[in-house]
């Protein structure tokens, strides 16, 4: 399961936060200069080369995650993840823990509906041991008896604990509503039942089937040559398979119908989320409704909804929305949470806001301020090496192209009052607006019954 930094190379990384993050302030483009690197065996990763501290930071990321979890067997791609680093090789769970502690290695995996993606930190001086200790946890991971149930009784726990969590409930609700019959409506986490059923051989065939060359991405930040990448992209990844086990996720547009789901449950306040179909990560539009949505809920403070629900009527601590491109599918989705009482008013305004969001667009200033921020806060998302490798590999799956850090502002600042007029009035539709409540709200009538959901 995800660990914390190990302590020493918390401290190389904090000691170089704050040069990093100037540096990158002052000359973005020149702080970050992205290579293609080929191991002499094909391997590619794009490398941000930083040798003013002694750490590496290596990102990956393995095409396919959660959506592809076979039926009944919810969470494989998330157990798989929580299991790969107990114990790999020679070494038990035990060893192979003890080991990157003592060397302040830090690795870890997580799974997504569209990813499995693993993360490794380590001092240059023990570089070569932490990338061999990712080529076991890849190639020859154990799954024995004692870390699977131990890892299996955790998920258990706060399976059984989530459950009763009412943003848990909500977004299944939520997930099921807009997605009935596809896999992007399923838990990735997995149900009570389909953990507590997994089996080894199902844990051990993951990796054999999904692990392949040709669906993996790599992005390395830190205190490496490209030769010496290059080596060690071979010795840790050539190992693997040439090719993953075929797969295809169906493309899928939401059924945001416009329908309203409340489930009962004595909370004080009522937790309440909303959906409706949204913009692809590569529709030539994505840069304007991603400034568009800022203004309407994802600025925090200056959005619109903040405004008008919180700002002017106090009515909840934080409302928000947010755009939510999936591989196969794409939403805009938000949030509100607040007293029982008020849980009408505030869908009311919120959906007058979406609806006058499409009719007009966003004023000038509105736009101008969005445009100002989204473009100067970027270089604060270089603050780390850990976020840049994350970075890289979200170019490459995304297909962004390895100078996009270079031309990402440019997309912002050439948006036109018409497009944002023009993509604000294709992507929000006020009747689609899927809402789900969990608690008692006052006076919010449900327009249908909540979906059965597994587990």
């Amino acid at each position: 399961m995800p660990r914390s930094v190990p302590r020493s190379v918390r401290r190389v990384l904090l000691a170089g936060l704050f040069l990093i993050a100037a540096a990158v302030a002052a000359h973005p483009a020149q702080a970050v200069e992205v290579q293609r690197v080929r191991s002499p065996g094909g391997i590619e990763a794009w490398l941000v080369e930083d040798h003013s501290n002694p750490i590496i930071s290596l990102s990956l990321a393995f095409r396919g995650g959660a959506a592809l979890d076979p039926v009944g067997k919810e969470g494989q791609a998330s157990m798989v993840a929580g299991l790969i680093d107990e114990g790999a090789g020679d070494l038990d769970s035990q060893a192979f823990q003890g080991r990157l502690e003592d060397l302040s290695i830090s690795l870890r995996f997580s799974a997504d509906m569209d990813s499995f993606t693993g993360e490794l930190q380590s001092l240059t001086e023990h570089r070569d041991t932490a990338f061999d200790m990712l080529r076991q946890a890849l190639t020859e991971p154990r799954f024995d008896a004692e870390p699977v149930e131990r890892i299996r009784s955790q998920i258990l726990a706060g399976l059984a604990r989530r459950a009763e969590d009412p943003d848990t409930i909500a977004g299944r609700v939520l997930n099921k509503l807009l997605y009935p019959e596809h896999p992007y409506g399923r838990p990735s986490s997995g149900t009570l039942e389909s953990i507590a059923a997994m089996q080894v051989d199902d844990l051990r065939r993951f990796p054999a089937e999904r692990f392949g060359r040709d669906a993996l991405v790599i992005g390395v930040v830190g205190d490496i040559a490209p030769a010496e990448l290059g080596r060690l992209l071979d010795t840790t990844f050539g190992a693997l398979p040439a090719t993953a086990g075929t797969f295809e996720v169906a493309k899928v547009d939401p059924k945001a119908s416009g329908d309203l789901v409340v489930i009962e449950k004595d909370v004080p306040q009522s937790v309440v989320l909303f959906g409706q179909n949204g913009i692809a990560r590569d529709d030539p539009d994505y840069y304007v409704a991603y400034t568009v949505n800022y203004i309407l809920g994802g600025g925090g403070f200056a959005s619109r909804l903040y405004e008008e629900v919180r700002e002017k009527r106090g009515l909840a601590y934080s409302v928000y929305s947010y755009l939510y491109p999936l591989d196969h599918s794409a939403l805009v989705l938000g949030g509100v949470a607040t007293q029982n009482s008020r849980v009408a008013e505030s869908l009311d305004l919120i959906r007058q806001e979406w609806k006058r969001m499409a009719e007009a667009g966003p004023t000038a200033d509105e736009l101008r301020n969005a445009k100002t921020y989204l473009t100067g806060s970027f270089p604060l998302r270089f603050s780390s090496s850990d976020r840049i490798a994350g970075m890289l590999v979200g170019m490459q799956t995304e297909n962004l192209g390895i100078d996009y850090l270079d031309r990402r502002n440019s997309f912002i600042e050439s948006i036109t009052a018409e497009d944002a007029r023009r993509v604000a009035r294709r992507l929000y539709d006020e009747s689609s607006l899927t809402v789900v409540v969990v608690g008692r709200p006052d006076g919010v009538k449900p327009t249908r019954p909540a979906p059965k959901l597994e587990g």
